[in-house]
């Protein structure tokens, strides 16, 4: 079980932090990632981590912009995310896999997921 928190509204230039909390058999050697979804839009890839935290990886959109860690001890997985912008408007859900994959970037690789958090960036 993965629960996710931190969402909220943002003007455009600001910062946010998304985190993450794993649960049960969501363990911390779990391959874990945030997606996105807008409002009509698919949910989409935004960044992902590795179980041991040493490699990362980011949608183009947001590279540079944001940052995903992992705290093993506490089994978190933290979204930092700034100089938003309004497109970065979206539900934002935290995700995990038992292992990586080649289809990491798509929704259906994942087995667990968050409830969403709503982040609203404002022009």
């Amino acid at each position: 079980q993965l629960q996710a928190s931190g969402g909220g509204l943002v003007q455009t230039g600001g910062s946010l932090r998304l985190s993450c909390a794993a649960f049960g058999r969501t363990s911390s050697s779990y391959f874990m990632a945030w997606f996105r979804q807008a409002p009509g839009k698919e949910r989409e890839f935004v960044a992902a981590i590795s179980s041991t935290g040493g490699t990362t990886y980011y949608a183009d959109s947001v590279k540079g912009r944001f940052t995903i860690a992992r705290d093993g001890a506490k089994n978190t997985v933290d979204l930092q995310m700034n100089s938003l912008k309004p497109e970065d408007t979206a539900v934002y859900y935290c995700s995990a896999a038992p292992r990586i994959s080649s289809q990491m970037f798509k929704p259906p690789a994942y087995l667990y997921w968050g409830q969403g958090t709503l982040v609203t960036v404002s022009s």
